[in-house]
């Protein structure tokens, strides 16, 4: 066993400015990884490094193993286990806070983004309540899969910069070997940030949190006065563009609780998530959503939800409690924003739907057809993916391929038939032939419809490989797949394609802790 204090030379360097730690020091605990026995890098996400101005080179090293495995910390770097509350399926904990997870530092990168890099896995925090602090190399490598699948598919994602493996065993079901995750993030700032002082009543650090948040991601909102409400409807608004992504994708999140929300818009904690197949709106996959709280069709139920506890956090900052008329106001406030989220979903959710179908312009029936072939899929038990895909055959009069999908031929001819009326009213009022319409039209299509998702089966495959024979070249071969989703390649087919129904009908995911 190598000796974890040896010194690597040549530490990779990362230029971290940590306004985290500076602003909010009341808002996580100084504390660092605990070394591991053997550290590995297993995977490196080069595109990414160079993104954040790193040296990737100097990342792929036994050096860079050992900052990601949590051995070494790099110079700059300041550890801190964050300190956030949340309500978990409905039911509020004050405190919870990463208990498996440190935020390093902040890298501004040469686009003058500023990101968090964190490390999940990296042994047990003030905020572990019990746990190992651990994580195995499957869940971090399905975070990798599932975060760079959402990033190709342009859904707002936390992406995997690295992942080392611990040299060491951790005990789940079983004993499985240990890895660590090294996340990138705009940053790691949710809903449960807020509640966690609010919970408190600790008015001081909640307004300095908020002010944070609002500097970091919405700074041209800092110095007016109805900041805090309009920062609401920020986050309102990117989670509604967010959750109709999800939706429009047939993607599940699986644990939506106010702690797994944040307030940059994008998608965090890649869990016990999973991706439709067969479509069915009440579809759940997470062993641990036994009432179907985070259920397909809930999500934007349960995003207008969370942003409800977010508003309550706010009150504080907008009202005076011991007057009732500044109490009423406020509360007014928060709730318009609340109430206008399902109209600014519902817009985001047509919009995408109106891409999938090829059509550039709105019409009043665009919503009903849309359902319609929705609720076609579900009678027929459609393949939600190719569904859409297949569309883009159609579109060049091509129909078998679409039509095969579906035991009744007769009810997807019907509305074949509405789709193409639909189609043809749009093209003559762009005055385009009917082969270049055609043509754009199934370009458009391929699009916005993929055709490789991460298929549930094909991601247990390649975690299973990795995890049992450490064989890497099952998760390397998908990965590379699920970066060019759109295409439709001979040496993609087996990507592309559902897994048989016996295997989807008994599926379940696992939140990886």
């Amino acid at each position: 066993m190598s000796d974890p204090a040896a010194p690597p030379a040549d530490l990779p360097t990362f230029a971290f400015d940590n306004s985290f730690v500076r602003s909010l020091p009341q808002a996580g605990v100084p504390w660092p990884p605990v070394p591991v026995a053997a550290p590995a890098l297993v995977y490196l996400n080069r595109a990414l490094a160079g993104q954040l101005g790193l040296d990737a080179d100097a990342l792929a090293t036994p050096a860079g193993a050992a900052v990601f495995a949590g051995n070494r910390i790099p110079d700059g770097a300041q550890p801190v286990a964050q300190a956030y509350a949340g309500h978990q399926f409905g039911g509020f904990s004050s405190q919870l806070g990463d208990g498996r997870a440190l935020l390093l530092g902040e890298i501004i990168g040469p686009d003058g983004r500023r990101r968090d890099l964190a490390l999940k896995g990296s042994g047990r925090t003030p905020f572990s309540r019990g746990g190992d602090g651990r994580a195995a190399l499957g869940p971090m490598l399905r975070e990798v899969l599932i975060g760079e699948a959402m990033h190709a598919l342009g859904i707002p994602t936390t992406r995997a910069l690295a992942v080392a493996a611990t040299g060491e065993s951790v005990r789940r079901d079983r004993d499985l070997p240990g890895a660590v995750l090294a996340r990138v993030a705009a940053s790691h700032l949710r809903v449960g940030s807020f509640q966690y002082f609010a919970a408190r009543g600790d008015r001081a650090n909640l307004a300095q949190m908020v002010d944070y948040a609002i500097a970091r991601h919405d700074p041209d909102l800092v110095h007016r006065e109805d900041r805090h409400v309009q920062f609401l409807e920020r986050v309102a608004r990117r989670q509604a563009a967010l959750v109709a992504q999800w939706m429009n994708a047939g993607f599940i999140h699986g644990v939506m609780n106010t702690d797994n929300m944040t307030l940059s818009g994008e998608t965090i904690d890649y869990g016990p998530c999973a991706f439709l197949e067969a479509y069915d709106p009440a579809a759940v996959f997470s062993s641990i959503d036994h009432g179907g709280r985070y259920a397909y069709a809930n999500q934007p139920l349960i995003a207008r939800w969370n942003l409800a506890r977010l508003a309550e956090t706010l009150l504080p900052l907008l009202a005076d409690a011991d007057d009732d008329s500044s109490v009423q106001q406020a509360v007014a406030q928060v709730t318009a924003v609340i109430d206008a989220f399902p109209a600014w979903y519902d817009d985001a959710l047509r919009t995408g739907q109106r891409r999938k179908l090829g059509l550039r312009l709105g019409e009043a029936g665009d919503a009903v057809m849309a359902d319609d072939f929705l609720a076609l899929l579900q009678r027929q038990g459609v393949d939600f993916t190719l569904g859409w895909r297949r569309l883009a055959d159609a579109a060049v009069g091509d129909d078998a391929p679409w039509l095969s999908r579906f035991a009744d031929a007769g009810a997807a001819a019907a509305w074949l038939a509405r789709w193409r009326a639909r189609c043809l009213r749009e093209d003559g009022a762009a005055g385009l032939s009917d082969l270049e319409a055609a043509t754009r039209r199934a370009q458009a299509i391929r699009r916005a419809s993929p055709f490789v998702i991460p298929r549930n089966h094909r991601v247990e495959e390649a975690l299973a490989a990795a995890t049992d024979e450490g064989d890497l070249a099952p998760f390397e071969r998908l990965l590379q797949a699920l970066q060019q989703p759109f295409e439709e390649l001979p040496t993609l087919q087996r990507f592309g394609e559902p897994a048989p129904a016996a295997v989807t009908a008994g599926y379940q995911t696992f939140c990886g802790t």
